[in-house]
């Protein structure tokens, strides 16, 4: 059974989505994250994905506070990523709850400190984040393209020990027209063994259903949910 990991997104401490990463795009849905990871462990959900928006812009955690809260208040476990650029940076994310990181513009700019923490945390721990567009990684809150191809940068990866991979397609990421099944499917043509987690495009829960038949492991989603297009009883039939 596919694994569902709801997104929540925060900037100034509040749950926000926004389209394409475009930071003027933000919309709030809810001032405290935290009534947002109750309710979803209410409904059965185990797994939660903490984007900080704020650092992936700032370089630098910004959020953690806010990690922390949802990490003390609730049993959820949390993957985190945004703003993760230093050994600091990725100590104060496990200290404040989060159980996985994930690394995305680390491991284009700064290969050997991504390396060093998947060798000191083990893959379990350390997440690859591949943010595409065109094919292309992009990096800084997915501000900028860097000039990495997606699949020999999977590639290089998977040789030095990941196993987890969040693949987000920026092109469909907050639009609500479907995920990019093609492109799930052929990084797991290339890599059956990569614990694939689909990001970006999810509507509804046919869509949802779609990765699962097709094999992807797990898939995150966040505004098909918080606008209604996904409903807690859904999820529940997935859980269950």
């Amino acid at each position: 059974m596919i694994e569902l990991i709801p997104a929540i997104d925060i900037i100034d401490g509040k749950c926000v989505r926004l389209s394409q990463g475009d930071y003027d795009s933000k919309k709030v849905y809810n001032e405290n994250p935290v009534e947002v990871a109750l309710e979803l462990e209410a409904h059965g959900i185990r797994r939660l994905h903490v984007v900080d928006l704020d650092g992936a812009a700032s370089h630098h955690v910004v959020n953690y506070r806010t990690l922390e809260q949802i990490a003390v208040r609730t049993s959820l476990i949390i993957d985190f990523g945004g703003g993760v650029k230093s050994d600091e940076d990725l100590v104060i994310a496990f200290e404040n709850g989060a159980q996985m990181v994930t690394g995305g513009s680390i491991a284009v700019k700064n290969p050997e400190l991504f390396c060093k923490w998947l060798q000191m945390y083990g893959s379990e721990k350390i997440i690859l984040g591949a943010d595409v567009k065109e094919h292309k990684i992009a990096v800084n809150g997915w501000k900028d393209e860097s000039g990495c191809e997606l699949f020999p940068f999977l590639k290089d990866y998977v040789e030095k020990g990941v196993r987890k991979v969040i693949c987000t397609d920026i092109s469909c990421d907050g639009m609500l027209q479907g995920p990019s099944i093609a492109l799930y499917k052929e990084i797991l043509e290339h890599h059956p063994e990569l614990y694939l987690i689909a990001s970006g495009g999810v509507s509804c829960a046919d869509d949802i259903r779609h990765l699962e038949v097709v094999g992807i492991p797990a898939v995150i989603f966040g505004k098909a949910l918080y606008e209604g297009r996904i409903t807690f009883k859904e999820l529940e039939n997935f859980v269950s």
